[in-house]
């Protein structure tokens, strides 16, 4: 069973910065996209972020220019630089890892992100 344990969350002021990490227990080559998730209190968990094995990578408005996402394909970890966090972006941040021709998806257990201001 593939596993992916997130890390890095916590509170953080307005303005701030944090980064969040993500270990996968299998190589990244086997999947094919690696992505970012967020659900906010009350509201539905959102795509914001994905990094293809072609090295495409595509952001949702709302953190476009603020968040950027990198990967270390060898020691198979996915980033997210989190910057000029706002208090909107307050959230459980979750790590997805997808093979399209099987349609699996696979999550991690979620790290909160939470503004102190």
């Amino acid at each position: 069973q593939v596993q992916l344990v997130e890390s890095g969350g916590g509170l953080v002021q307005a303005g701030g910065s944090l980064r969040l990490s993500c270990a996968a227990s299998e190589s990244f080559a086997s999947f094919n996209v690696m992505g970012w998730y967020r659900q906010a209190p009350g509201k539905q968990r959102e795509l914001f972020a994905t990094s293809t094995n072609g090295g495409t990578t595509n952001y949702a408005d709302s953190v476009k220019g603020r968040f950027p996402i990198s990967r270390d394909n060898r020691q198979n970890e996915l980033f997210l630089q989190m910057n000029s966090l706002k208090a909107e972006d307050t959230a459980v941040y979750y790590c997805n890892s997808r093979r399209i021709i099987s349609g699996k998806n696979y999550w991690g257990q979620g790290t909160p992100v939470t503004d102190s201001t």
